[in-house]
């Protein structure tokens, strides 16, 4: 699956809903995400619209790392 192109920080962050991360606090234009679910993991999205791909494909794959899942096996659960 390909990486959506028109995708903003904040529907990122509501996508990652899906997998229990929720918002813990806003600096600005970024946002800190955090999730218990597999062990504590954070992440920091900025809220630009739309994401940079570079920027997008290296919050997946941090995520996909954290969940010991492939980025087409996130990207299934995200967006398919």
């Amino acid at each position: 699956m390909r990486l959506p192109r028109d995708l903003s920080g904040s529907d990122l962050a509501q996508a990652l809903r899906k997998l229990g991360y929720s918002t813990t606090r806003q600096a600005g234009s970024h946002l800190r995400l955090t999730t218990y679910e597999h062990g504590e993991h954070h992440l920091t999205i900025p809220q630009h619209t739309p994401l940079r791909i570079g920027t997008l494909s290296a919050i997946l794959a941090d995520v996909a790392a954290h969940f010991d899942i492939t980025r087409e096996q996130l990207l299934e659960q995200l967006f398919g």
